[in-house]
């Protein structure tokens, strides 16, 4: 029978060597994880910017609109058949999470599809949306598929960030931001791929009009509810991302906490909304998400075949050598990662490592099967 936890942390334990790891390689692994810390600071706010996001913005670029927090250390998960085979650090500590938020979005927009919200990825978003955020022949072609796949070429301003903000921006190891914010010539929606985090914000708005209902609400009544998550995650917005939905005034909340704000949440939680993912969408008994939308979220985006529905994607290996070609994550800058290893029925959800040495934690995770 297949193995779901209770509530809460009530998580059944197992040794590694009876869920077939090799419990000196996963401990390995482990110490490995606990140091290979983040250099980041452990008090953002104090420090006064976020490393790799605002500080290489100019002001009033670069203010932070919502909440943030000090950080944890390293902590995290390893879990096999359901069940946690290793733990490290505080994982009951709710913390920041930046984009793995943006994965939270694209699994509110399976639940959106589930509820007959949205019929066609492939439409204009527009219709969807009022106000002029699609007005215009560029912004007018842009689609559901578009956004989830960050490939939407959006032209505009939210919450008092543009998308310039974020144009020429590149991400993972040895990223070179020099031109972060320079100006480039926009290409048709679908045809172009960019991390930008203004367009990912947009993605969240629209879901809000969509659901009209906070998205917090709705993730607590659809997925983290129904799973079985703690009470004691929150996701937040900016000051200024209030709207007004059907006469009632909601904030709208970011995929990331690029400007403050976004998921806090601890690593239990994380782990439980991965296995909801590597169950196809399925908790117990329950269907929580459509059928095939798992897969949809992992299949190759033409022009970024790496990335999925803000989703990264191992595909030919090329993200995390060393480990299965078909593996896929959550990511979010820090390092934050919840990686899912489908052949092995493996999840691992990591928090506050060096990017550098993501990859190779996860091959040895991998080494450990």
């Amino acid at each position: 029978m297949t193995y779901f936890p209770d509530q809460g942390d009530d998580w059944q334990r197992t040794e590694p060597n009876a869920v077939g790891l090799d419990a000196h390689k996963l401990a390995d692994a482990v110490s490995f994880a606990e140091a290979s810390e983040t250099p980041w600071p452990r008090d953002i706010e104090k420090d006064g910017r976020i490393p790799s996001l605002t500080d290489l913005e100019a002001p009033h670029w670069n203010e932070i609109l919502g909440p943030i927090r000090p950080r944890g250390g390293p902590s995290g998960l390893i879990i096999k058949g359901g069940k946690i085979a290793a733990e490290w650090g505080e994982p009951d500590r709710p913390d920041m999470t930046f984009s793995i938020a943006k994965s939270y979005l694209s699994i509110l927009t399976g639940v959106a599809v589930t509820d007959g919200l949205i019929g066609d990825l492939d439409e204009p978003i527009g219709d969807a949306v009022p106000g002029d955020l699609f007005a215009g022949a560029h912004n007018g072609a842009i689609t559901w598929r578009h956004l989830l796949t960050q490939t939407s070429e959006w032209e505009g301003t939210l919450w008092d960030k543009p998308d310039l903000i974020d144009r020429n921006r590149q991400v993972g190891p040895g990223s070179d931001n020099s031109r972060k914010g320079q100006h480039r010539d926009l290409q048709a929606p679908g045809s172009y791929w960019e991390y930008n985090d203004v367009r990912v914000n947009l993605l969240s708005l629209c879901l809000l009009h969509t659901f009209k209902s906070p998205l917090p609400e709705v993730l607590k009544e659809r997925i983290m509810g129904p799973i079985g998550a703690s009470d004691t995650w929150e996701w937040m917005g900016y000051k200024n991302s209030f709207v007004e939905v059907d006469g009632r005034q909601m904030q709208s909340v970011p995929g990331g906490t690029h400007w403050g704000g976004g998921i806090h949440i601890n690593t239990y939680d994380h782990a439980r909304f991965g296995l909801l993912i590597h169950r196809d969408g399925m908790w117990n008994e329950q269907s929580i998400l459509p059928e095939g939308w798992v897969r949809q979220l992992r299949a190759p985006s033409d022009i970024r075949p790496g990335y999925g529905f803000l989703w990264w994607l191992n595909t030919g290996g090329e993200e995390w050598p060393g480990t299965p070609e078909n593996s896929y994550a959550a990511v979010g800058a820090g390092s934050n990662i919840i990686w899912i290893d489908p052949d092995n029925d493996l999840i691992v959800v990591a928090r506050w490592m060096d990017q550098a040495a993501v990859a190779e934690f996860l091959a040895k995770v991998t080494q450990a099967v």
